[in-house]
Formats: C-alpha cells, structure tokens, sequence
C-alpha cells in the first residue's frame, strides 16, 4: 500500500513542479501565482523540504534495502532537475532557496530512515 501511495505522490509531485503556474495558490486562492506558504521560510524554503521530505521518506521506505543507491540518487536528480526546469516553464522561476530546500528534505528524510533502520 505504502508502494501504491508513493507512485501517486511521485506523479502529483511531478504535476505541481512543472505545471506554470501554482496549482494548490489557485485551489486556495483562486490565483496560480500565489503560492500557500505552510511556515515562514527561513534560509531554505520550507514547503520544499516538507514536500521532499514525505515523498522521499517514503520513497526510502518501500525501495531503501532493494535499491539504496538508486532511491538515494533518484531522488537527489529530481530535487535538482524539477528546480532548473523552473528556468524554461512559464511564470515559474529557478530559486536556490528552493533547491536547497528540496535536498534538506532528502537529507532529513535520509537520516530519518537510517536512525529507523538501526532501532
């Protein structure tokens, strides 16, 4: 089950990266350039490194024994390649705020699943 809700993530996560425009500032502001902020960012972008967090903790949980090194650099590759692809899609823009927000996430999630793993 855990598999299943992680694949759906996965392609959610992909349509809200690339579309142009802010899917979740138009469902609750009825605006795509308005962006629902969770906290208050502080040297990274917070709503990166909750959204990286949960995909890749369970990413980690269902693919960490079979295929460490694959999930790891997966998801590493797509924190780095959804921010760069913000420099060609319309109204979106690249922020290393957001990229660095996006590999804490990973970093977290990462430490989170090995301090697990060892219990």
């Amino acid at each position: 089950m855990t598999k299943l809700i992680f694949h759906i993530l996965n392609i959610v996560f992909i349509i809200f990266y690339l579309y142009p425009g802010s899917i979740l500032g138009f469902i609750f502001y009825r605006s795509f350039s308005k962006q629902p902020q969770i906290t208050p960012d502080l040297i990274v972008s917070s709503n990166h490194v909750y959204a990286f967090c949960v995909l890749s903790f369970l990413g980690f949980i269902n693919y960490y024994k079979s295929h460490k090194n694959l999930i790891i650099s997966y998801f590493f590759l797509i924190s780095i390649f959804f921010e760069l692809f913000h420099m060609i899609i319309p109204n979106r823009s690249f922020q290393f705020s957001d990229l660095f927000g996006n590999m804490l996430g990973v970093l977290f999630s990462l430490l989170l699943i090995n301090i697990w793993r060892r219990k």
